[in-house]
C-alpha cells in the first residue's frame, strides 16, 4: 500500500522531474529505494499510482500549450485537406514535425516494452544510467550549434528552424527515455540543441513532443485504476495526481523562462552527482 504522505512526495517528484531533464522514471525507482519504501515496479498498485500521476502531468502539458495545440491541429487538418503543407503554413509543418518526432519512440516502446520493464527493478542500474544522462546533457551542451532567436512567433520559428530529418533525430533521442534513468525531456532537448535549436526552442519542442507520448502511455494503463488494480489506491492516486499537476505546472513555467538565457549544464551536473550519491547510499543501506 501507498500512504497519503508517500503519494504526495512521489506526486511532487513526478511533477518536477517530468519536465526537468533529470528522468522521472529514474527518480520513481531510486527515491523509494533510498527512503526504504516498499514501492517498486513489481508492485501493481505503485504502477497504477504512477500512471495516474503521469496522466495528470500530461493534462498540465496540454493545458499550458492548449492554444498551440489548437493551432497545430488546425494546421494538420489543412494539410490533409490540401494534400500537402502550404508554403508559410508553420502550424501545419509543426504538426508533421511532431508526428515524425513521436513515431520512433512509439514504435520502439511497443517493440521493447516487456524487455525494458525488467530494468525498472534495478536501482543500481538506474543510478548509473542517471549519471549517463548527466553526461549526455553536458556533451550536448559542448556540441550544440549556434542558433538565432529572431522571430517573435515561437511556433513559426520552430517550424522554420527544424528539418524533417532533425525531427526524426529528436524522436530517436526521445526513445532513450524508455530506459529508466534517461530523461525524456533531457534527450529531446539535447537532440534539439544538436539540430541547431536554441535552448528555448529545444525546451518548447520537447514539451510539445512529450504530450502525446505521455498521454498515450497513460491511457493504455489508466483503465487499471478503475478496475481491481485500483482497489485501495484511488484516493492516494488522486492526491498524488493533484500534487504532480501543481508541481508540473510550476516546473514548466519556470523552465520556459529559465531556458531563455540558461543552459542544460546545471542539470547535467545534478544527474552525475545524484547518481553517484545514490550508488554510495544504496551500497551502504
Amino acid at each position: 500500500m501507498i500512504s497519503y504522505f508517500q503519494a504526495i512526495v512521489m506526486g511532487i517528484i513526478q511533477g518536477v522531474t517530468e519536465p526537468f531533464p533529470v528522468s522521472s522514471l529514474g527518480h520513481s525507482v531510486i527515491v523509494p529505494k533510498l527512503l526504504g519504501w516498499n514501492l517498486t515496479r513489481s508492485n501493481d498498485r505503485y504502477v497504477t499510482f504512477l500512471v495516474a500521476t503521469h496522466f495528470a502531468t500530461a493534462l498540465v502539458f496540454l493545458g499550458i500549450f492548449w492554444a498551440d495545440w489548437v493551432r497545430i491541429a488546425r494546421g494538420f487538418v489543412r494539410s490533409i485537406a490540401n494534400r500537402g503543407v502550404a508554403p508559410g503554413d508553420s502550424d501545419a509543418r509543426l504538426a508533421w514535425l511532431l508526428i515524425i518526432g513521436t513515431v520512433p519512440a512509439g514504435l520502439i516502446g511497443l517493440a521493447l516494452q516487456h524487455p525494458l520493464e525488467k530494468l525498472f527493478g534495478d536501482a543500481y542500474l538506474v543510478a548509473v544510467v542517471l549519471m549517463l544522462n548527466g553526461v549526455m546533457l553536458l556533451w550536448a551542451e559542448s556540441r550544440r550549434r549556434r542558433s538565432r532567436v529572431d522571430e517573435a512567433d515561437d511556433d513559426a520559428r520552430l517550424a522554420r528552424s527544424l528539418t524533417v530529418k532533425g525531427a526524426g533525430g529528436i524522436g530517436l533521442a526521445q526513445a532513450l527515455a524508455l530506459i529508466p534513468g534517461f530523461s525524456r525531456s533531457g534527450a529531446t532537448m539535447s537532440g534539439g540543441l544538436l539540430q541547431g535549436l536554441s535552448h528555448r526552442d529545444a525546451a518548447r519542442f520537447s514539451f510539445l513532443l512529450a504530450t502525446p507520448i505521455i498521454f498515450a502511455a497513460a491511457l493504455l494503463k489508466l483503465p487499471g485504476l478503475f478496475g481491481s488494480g485500483g482497489s485501495g489506491i484511488r484516493g492516494q492516486a488522486l492526491i498524488g495526481a493533484i500534487a504532480a499537476a501543481i508541481a508540473a505546472y510550476l516546473s514548466i513555467r519556470f523552465l520556459l523562462r529559465f531556458f531563455v538565457t540558461n543552459r542544460l549544464t546545471p542539470f547535467g551536473i545534478y544527474c552525475i552527482v545524484a547518481g553517484a550519491v545514490s550508488l554510495v547510499w544504496l551500497a551502504i543501506i
